[in-house]
């Protein structure tokens, strides 16, 4: 069975929830369910196994939760019940704060996610206690079942959620062992936002005549997303579109996109030196601290997170009004996953992505994916990011004369009976005081209008930009962006730099002497604040690196150590091998090994 949702919308009093959760949905404010809620909820309330077809952001997880709850045996029972798989870590606490917020008024009620990077006496800890809704990823909760921690005797009804991003991160015969070990359970749903042949044989085999419910996407990307792109030219020319466009747009939270992990540290330093409230989100970053990441996100105490694609995978912070692409993906389904992060269930979003001119084979692949034309746009000019300044500027004003001001107004009472100046020229004073070192308005050759532009759309009288790129804003050198390596060569990070007294020459001494590495064959060397990094041959075997690890200039050991992507496939610099040489005979280490050391933790 599929729709288009064609019928009359219900109410969700019409569609039979008990009283608490029904209570819940009102102090929510929901009125009508989505689509996939509409047609999965009676069927999943009548105990039925469904499979649900519908794209990220529909409201699947109210399709299944809401149901559930309504059919979960309350009481003094701490049994679980109800066993929900989700692909990530983020996933699973989503459903389960969902699960929380949806049954808050269900006495008893006890909700656990369980996932990889926790501690495991906390999980023991909790299902020894006892809870009726486990919500955890398929290798921890193959673990506790094991373990004999998580009971499954009791469960009736399982939930696969996003399925097909279980199948591509490798979890199909977890999820197929699991199955197994729920032999009594009465009801199973899976949700998909595609439905691949393995997912399809999946559900034929451990299904009971499923329901099957497919809520037809006219576009396979939000409606509700304003789509954007801008052409930008070189590094540089990114970075000031970025602090550009943060200036002149009103937003609430941004996510933005980059391709590694170092991008993330290094472009959210840029942005906090800005005066902006940032973060970055990698996969590098303790699990803890990126739920402590998030959840300040949540309560608007960060208002920026740069973020790879494999950190962001279930992210759903309702506050996020722009998605920023600052590296365009390398497919139109990542993207579409990107922006899928705002404009969900109804709300509007932004979604800016910045391309070069290579690669508008990508954003034609990508307008044709989505069904959607992405519109071209202008970089902000300074006259409306110093309009958008001098507005907030009154703004803070206009804040600070809600708050009890009497001191001051003593004070600025007495300053003028004491001199001779206008209170014009004293207001003008205590602003610039306020204000600092930083004018409050951008100068007009701050930014190159032309820069940003596609060239057919330049003017002909347009200066021509000079052969050097335009220099990035550079508040520290630790929050300098690197160009790449180049072909042949992969990057290491050094755990000393200038604060350390550190200079290339040490370094190249150091590699060179200790590792009897001809000096020809070192490439280009960064050196920043606190570390510093350099361009080595692709394949150092790893007792070479063992060696200069422990290499030393003067008192302080390198710690030298690869830097790799967040969950991306190799670079181009790491899959063509060029021979490793010492400064005698040349050595190596295969092909396989050298990709393997470039995968990402």
């Amino acid at each position: 069975m599929s729709s288009d949702y064609d019928t009359t919308p219900l109410s969700f009093v019409e569609l039979g929830f008990s009283g608490p959760v029904l209570q819940a949905i009102n102090e929510a404010g929901y009125e009508c369910p989505t689509p996939i809620q509409q047609e999965m909820i009676p069927h999943v309330l009548a105990g039925k196994d469904v499979v649900g077809q519908a794209q990220t952001g529909t409201g699947k997880t109210a399709a299944f939760a809401l149901p559930l709850l309504t059919r979960l045996q309350t009481g003094n029972s701490r049994t679980p019940q109800i066993l929900v798989l989700a692909p990530t870590r983020e996933l699973a606490i989503q459903v389960a704060e969902s699960f929380e917020a949806y049954g808050k008024h269900i006495k008893n009620l006890r909700v656990l996610p369980i996932f990889g990077g926790q501690d495991y006496s906390i999980q023991l800890k909790q299902l020894h206690f006892g809870v009726q809704i486990v919500v955890g990823t398929p290798g921890r909760v193959m673990d506790h079942i094991r373990r004999g921690s998580l009971k499954t005797e009791t469960i009736h009804s399982l939930v696969l959620d996003e399925a097909d991003e279980m199948l591509k991160m490798g979890f199909l015969d977890d999820v197929k062992w699991i199955l197994e070990q729920l032999p009594g359970r009465k009801q199973t749903a899976l949700f998909s936002a595609t439905m691949p042949r393995t997912i399809r044989d999946i559900a034929h085999k451990y299904l009971n005549e499923p329901v099957e419910i497919t809520i037809k996407a006219r576009t396979v990307s939000a409606q509700t997303v304003n789509q954007r792109c801008l052409i930008t030219n070189g590094m540089a020319a990114k970075v000031n579109a970025l602090a550009r466009i943060l200036e002149a747009e009103a937003f609430d939270g941004v996510l933005v996109f980059v391709r590694t992990k170092i991008q993330t540290v290094e472009i959210a330093e840029q942005l906090a030196a800005l005066g902006h409230s940032v973060a970055p989100l990698n996969g590098d970053i303790q699990q803890s601290q990126r739920l402590r990441t998030v959840e300040q996100l949540k309560a608007k105490k960060i208002d920026i997170l740069v973020a790879t694609d494999v950190a962001a995978r279930g992210l759903d912070v309702e506050r996020i009004s722009h998605v920023i692409n600052f590296d365009i993906p390398f497919d139109p389904e990542a993207y579409i996953h990107r922006i899928g992060r705002t404009g969900r269930a109804g709300r509007s979003g932004e979604a800016i992505l910045f391309i070069n001119a290579r690669e508008r084979s990508m954003l034609r692949s990508i307008e044709q994916t989505t069904r959607q034309k992405i519109m071209m746009m202008d970089l902000p000019s300074t006259a409306a990011v110093n309009k958008r300044r001098v507005d907030g500027f009154k703004a803070k004003i206009t804040a600070a004369l809600q708050e009890d001001t009497s001191f001051y107004a003593t004070l600025v009472n007495e300053y003028l009976a004491e001199n001779e100046v206008s209170p014009e020229q004293l207001a003008a004073a205590l602003a610039l005081l306020v204000q600092g070192n930083r004018p409050l308005l951008l100068p007009e050759q701050k930014f190159s209008e032309a820069a940003s532009l596609p060239p057919e759309r330049r003017s002909s009288n347009t200066r021509k930009p000079p052969t050097r790129p335009t220099r990035p804003i550079r508040p520290s050198r630790s929050a300098a962006i690197q160009l790449p390596p180049e072909e042949g060569m992969e990057r290491f990070r050094i755990e000393l730099g200038s604060e350390h007294g550190i200079k290339p020459a040490n370094i190249v001494g150091a590699i060179a002497n200790e590792a009897d590495i001809n000096s020809r064959f070192i490439g280009r060397i960064s050196i920043f604040d606190t570390y510093s990094t350099v361009d080595l041959p692709c394949g150092m075997p790893e007792d070479v690196l063992r060696l200069l690890h422990k290499s030393r200039v003067g008192s302080k050991t390198l710690k030298i150590q690869r830097i790799a992507g967040d969950g991306e496939a190799p670079t181009q610099s790491a899959r063509v091998q060029k021979p490793f040489k010492r400064s005698g005979s040349p050595t190596g280490k295969s092909r396989k090994n050298a990709v393997q050391d470039n995968r990402s933790i």
